[in-house]
């Protein structure tokens, strides 16, 4: 039977058709896994990109896949201590945070931000909870130490960075309890020390240990870049372990993506099945990694 032109349906609807076809394999494996998202970037400062993530999630839940999100804010603590005329000092791209500037992280990374984002899901359609890795004691952290050197004595000089922790374990019971409910958790960077003090936690290596404790099928960390780029500007979606060593000893990767690389091998090493860069500043950068052949990002499988 041959259909009268007027009846042919519609190209761009079959061209959505299609793309759901397309990612019906993906839907199928992942379907009952864990995803932990790192959002971060300036993703969370536009309000259309926001909205567009929190779908995104939304998406994600009501297809059968866990999504956890972790969150950053770096950008938002450094604006408010500004406000408030409190001076910021880093070390390896680590905020030196004493009393007063802890006090402030929690405030902005726990209170506004972490509330902004289940505002957002809720507004998407979705059941969000936040909470920090206080909670039900969600993550227990130590003290960083760095080391930086001095070059007139020739020797590497201890670097006190006051309240910035490092998790050294993770409590799954409440995320577990809160995906089985049907409620995504958003969790803000916070965590208690053994010794009892609160500490902030970079984003990237507090989703990169949620999501070993979780045996998560992906992290995400969404960024401001595409991904690794090679010397042709070209981006690299395909990486292992020994691949990342390889680029970090030529100059490939550096600067900031050096510790969000590491991350995701340490990830990889902890029991993940894959890690990805992303760029947050792309609409739907997630859907189409997760649920289309060319993917997005850059990719860091064990091999």
């Amino acid at each position: 039977m041959t259909l009268l032109p007027d009846l042919l349906p519609d190209p761009a609807m079959l061209a959505k058709a299609e793309t759901l076809t397309e990612a019906l394999p993906y839907l199928q494996r992942y379907a009952g896994k864990t995803f932990v998202v790192k959002y971060g970037g300036h993703a969370m400062g536009d309000p259309e990109l926001a909205r567009s993530f929190a779908e995104d999630v939304v998406l994600l839940k009501a297809v059968g896949i866990n999504p956890v999100v972790v969150h950053g804010g770096g950008p938002q603590i450094g604006s408010m201590l500004k406000r408030l005329g409190v001076e910021s000092r880093f070390v390896d791209g680590l905020r030196v945070t004493d009393a007063e500037t802890a006090q402030i992280a929690e405030m902005v990374l726990a209170g506004s931000i972490n509330k902004e984002i289940v505002g957002w899901i809720g507004a998407a359609g979705g059941r969000a909870v936040g909470l920090s890795g206080k909670d039900a004691r969600l993550v227990t952290a130590e003290k960083v130490g760095r080391s930086q050197p001095d070059k007139l004595q020739g020797i590497e000089r201890h670097v006190d960075l006051g309240f910035v922790g490092e998790p050294t374990r993770v409590d799954r019971t409440i995320l577990d309890q809160l995906s089985a409910s049907g409620v995504i958790p958003v969790v803000a960077p916070i965590a208690i020390g053994t010794d009892g003090h609160t500490y902030n936690i970079n984003a990237d290596t507090m989703a990169g240990a949620i999501a070993a404790a979780l045996g998560a099928s992906r992290l995400f960390l969404l960024t401001d870049v595409a991904g690794v780029l090679d010397k042709e500007k070209k981006l690299l979606s395909d990486l292992v372990p020994s691949d990342v060593e390889r680029l970090k000893a030529d100059g490939t990767i550096s600067g900031g993506m050096i510790p969000k690389m590491e991350t995701c091998v340490h990830a990889i090493e902890a029991g993940v099945d894959a890690a990805v860069i992303l760029d947050g500043r792309i609409r739907h950068a997630m859907l189409l990694e997760i649920f289309t052949r060319q993917g997005a990002g850059t990719l860091v499988r064990a091999g």
